[in-house]
C-alpha cells in the first residue's frame, strides 16, 4: 500500500466516515475527512457548520450551492487533502482525490438511495421521506458541482478505484471486514 494511504469515497449517507474511522483505528493511522476541511472554510465564510448532519440542513445545502459558484473552495480543500495524503499513514474520505490520481488504496462504497436515506434517517433522527429528499438534492448538487469543477462523473466513472463495494444489507462491521480483507490481499500482492 503506497505510503499507507487509504482513500474512501462514496455518495452521501453511505457510511464513508464510519468506515474510515474504523479502518484508521485498525491500522493506527491519522484520519481526515474532506467534510471537516470544508467546514473550516465555511466558518470563514460566515456559516455555522455544527454537527454531523450540518450538510443536510438548509445552511449546509446553501453552502454546497455556493461552492458551485466558487470552484476555488473545492480546489483549496483538495490541495489541503493532497498535502495530508502525501504525508502518508492516513485514512481519508474524499469525493475527488481518487479522480485526481493520489497514491494509495482507493475504495468506493455505495448503497441504494433508499438504504442511504434509511441510514441518514436513523443517524439524524429525521423522517425517511425527508432523508430521501436530502439524498436526491445532495446527489444532484454534488454530481453537478464536480462535473462543473473537474469534468468527472462522481460515482458513475469508477475506474479510479481499486475496490468497489455495494453496502446494501451490510452492517458497518461487515463493510469494514470486506474492505480490510481487500487491503490485506492487496498488500500481499505488492
Amino acid at each position: 500500500m503506497a505510503k499507507n494511504v487509504i482513500v474512501i469515497s462514496g455518495p452521501a449517507g453511505v457510511g464513508k466516515s464510519t468506515l474510515a474511522m474504523m479502518i484508521s483505528k485498525k491500522y493506527k493511522t491519522k484520519f481526515y475527512t474532506g467534510s471537516e476541511f470544508f467546514k473550516e472554510i465555511a466558518r470563514g465564510l460566515g456559516y455555522n457548520p455544527v454537527g454531523k448532519d450540518w450538510w443536510d440542513t438548509k445552511e449546509g445545502l446553501r453552502f454546497l450551492r455556493e461552492r458551485g459558484g466558487n470552484p476555488e473552495i473545492d480546489r483549496e480543500v483538495d490541495k489541503i487533502m493532497i498535502r495530508k495524503v502525501n504525508e502518508g499513514n492516513a485514512v481519508v474520505t474524499s469525493w475527488t482525490l481518487p479522480y485526481l490520481g493520489v497514491d494509495g488504496v482507493k475504495i468506493f462504497i455505495t448503497a441504494s438511495p433508499e438504504e442511504r436515506a434509511r441510514r441518514i434517517s436513523r443517524r439524524d433522527r429525521i423522517p425517511f421521506g425527508k432523508a430521501m429528499k436530502i439524498i436526491k438534492e445532495r446527489d444532484g448538487e454534488n454530481e453537478e458541482l464536480y462535473k462543473k469543477i473537474y469534468g468527472f462523473d462522481i460515482g458513475k466513472d469508477l475506474k479510479a478505484f481499486d475496490f468497489v463495494l455495494n453496502t446494501d444489507r451490510m452492517s458497518a462491521k461487515e463493510v469494514m471486514n470486506a474492505v480490510v480483507e481487500f487491503i490485506e490481499t492487496k498488500k500481499i500482492r505488492e
